[in-house]
Formats: C-alpha cells, sequence, structure tokens
C-alpha cells in the first residue's frame, strides 16, 4: 500500500429520488442499487466498493430521508440514520429537482451535524428547465468550505471528471493500513438479495399507481446445482388481495414482462443463462406487521411498533 493510502466508508444522502443509487453506480462502474423515477426506491443500506492504488472507498446507499414513527417508514428512517452514524465520510446528494428549497436545506443540516466530514454532489443538472437550480444550491452550501461537483449522470460528457470526483471523495477518508474489503469485489452484497432487488426494480417498472411501494420480494428457492441451469423461484409479496391482479396483469402479461425483463438483468449478474420463476402473493398490510417485515429483513430491534 502507498503512504497515505486512505479506507472508509463513505454514505450517501439525501431525499427520496435525489439520484443517491444511480451516483453510486456510476462512481463504482457496476449496478449494484435499483433505479427507478419513482421515489423511495432504495429501502436497504447497500454497500458498493471501489478500489484504487490510492484508497478504498465503500459506498453506502441509503434511503431517502422520510419522518416515521411505525412501520415500513420508520425502518427507511433508521436506515438513513444508521448510515450517518456509521460512515466515515458524506456525500450531500442534492437534486434541481427537490420540491422544496427547505428540503435541501433539511439535508445539508443534517450532514453538518454529524460532525463527519463531507462534501456535495448536485444531481440532474441535465433538466434544462431547473438548471437555474445549481446557482441556488451552490448558494445555500456557502460558507460551509466543502468541495462541490454537479453533476447529469444521463450525460457521458461526464465520464471524464469521474476520476476527480473520485479523488475528492479519498481525500475525506481516514488513513488506513489496508483495504477493508478484497478490491476485486464491488459490493458486500449477496447474489439473492441483488436479484430480489433485480426483481423489485421490474415490478416499479411495470406496475403503476402506488403499487411498487407496498411490495417486497424474497427468494423461495435458489437452486444453482440440481440442474442444468440455475432454478430460481422468487414471491413477489402485495399488501391487498387486489393488487396480485395489478402485478400479474391481463392473461398474465405483465407478470412475464416483469420476469422476462428480471431474468436478462439476473443472467447479467450471474454470467450464465437461468430459469426464473415468480409467484405473487398477497399478505394484507405485510408493511405495519413487525414479525412479517422481520421475515423480509426490514427490521430494527428499537423501532418496533405493535400489530
Amino acid at each position: 500500500m502507498k503512504n497515505g493510502y486512505k479506507a472508509g466508508f463513505v454514505g450517501l444522502i439525501g431525499e427520496p429520488n435525489a439520484g443517491k443509487s444511480t451516483l453510486m453506480n456510476y462512481l463504482i462502474d457496476e449496478k449494484v442499487s435499483i433505479v427507478s423515477p419513482k421515489p423511495q426506491t432504495t429501502r436497504r443500506r447497500v454497500h458498493g466498493i471501489h478500489s484504487h492504488e490510492e484508497g478504498q472507498i465503500v459506498f453506502v446507499d441509503s434511503p431517502g430521508l422520510v419522518h416515521a414513527k411505525e412501520g415500513l417508514n420508520a425502518f427507511l428512517e433508521k436506515e438513513a440514520a444508521e448510515v450517518v452514524k456509521e460512515s466515515d465520510a458524506l456525500i450531500a446528494v442534492l437534486s434541481v429537482d427537490s420540491e422544496k428549497k427547505e428540503n435541501i436545506e433539511d439535508v445539508i443540516a443534517l450532514v453538518v451535524k454529524s460532525g463527519k466530514p463531507w462534501m456535495a454532489v448536485i444531481t440532474k443538472t441535465d433538466l434544462a428547465a431547473k438548471a437555474h437550480r445549481v446557482v441556488t444550491i451552490r448558494k445555500l452550501l456557502e460558507g460551509y468550505n466543502v468541495p462541490i461537483v454537479a453533476v447529469s449522470l444521463c450525460q457521458d460528457e461526464y465520464e471524464q471528471e469521474k476520476p476527480m470526483l473520485l479523488e475528492q471523495i479519498r481525500s475525506l477518508l481516514p488513513v488506513s493500513e489496508k483495504a477493508m474489503y478484497d478490491e476485486d469485489i464491488y459490493t458486500q452484497e449477496s447474489v439473492r438479495d441483488l436479484v430480489c432487488e433485480i426483481v423489485r426494480e421490474k415490478c416499479f417498472e411495470f406496475c403503476h399507481q402506488e403499487i411498487p411501494y407496498n411490495l417486497a420480494v424474497r427468494t423461495i428457492k435458489f437452486d444453482e446445482e440440481s440442474k442444468k441451469v440455475p432454478h430460481l423461484s422468487l414471491e413477489i409479496i402485495v399488501a391487498k388481495e387486489n393488487h396480485k391482479g395489478i402485478v400479474i396483469g391481463k392473461a398474465a402479461e405483465n407478470l412475464k414482462k416483469i420476469g422476462s425483463e428480471a431474468r436478462k438483468d439476473i443472467e447479467k449478474l450471474m454470467g450464465e443463462k437461468i430459469f426464473l420463476d415468480l409467484k405473487v402473493s398477497c399478505r394484507e398490510d405485510w408493511f405495519k406487521n413487525d414479525r412479517i417485515m422481520k421475515e423480509l429483513g426490514y427490521f430494527h430491534e428499537k423501532n418496533r411498533t405493535k400489530n
């Protein structure tokens, strides 16, 4: 390792749909976090790892900032708070598409209050009608003396700026004797978790109304050995009985689209052909039920609610 080698956790903090997941995927050149134009897609903290001869950055994608006392939203709030607490440095991800200036001020206040080293990344600068907000956000950041980078991750021209941005992020981290993770991996997430997230992303893409927000995905069977191609069985869980028909669609057309698009991404992830079987089931108001939320991994001991 070089003298001055740095390593640590960098939390991505921002509003729902500010572009945190897109930013992390861009910086590590891999798709780890699922992405959707709909807000509040990310539910659990997700790690993406960028290794370089001068340091290792472990990005932590967090749920967008929400405020709630119970149920799934309370879990999301706790997840975001844990990311702030456990990170060595923070990136305030600030979108020009924010509905209120006060929301951006809240994000800035949170990272400042943490006492952690931080910088700001202004996202979605390709939105021409809102491009003037870059100046407004920069003014809100005046006086903090932190690095500020404005990007549009939809435009290839920013690719050449990536090394500079990564260098700025590394500068926020503590000196370390060694990397925290093997340098040839890009995430801590298990293949099973990534597969579930891919299916959930496709549900966001092909299900409209409010269905995706009350939908979860879990693995039923993950058989990689006993058949010629891996057989993956997953369950899509909805919160209302009448939501099943919406997810499945007429003649199962919607579920076929979800499965077909998910299979393509899963095969890229696993590097081989797979057989994917999806079923849809209802667990009434699962997002308000501690026991079911715990089964699905959405649970903090201190955030228990009454059933």
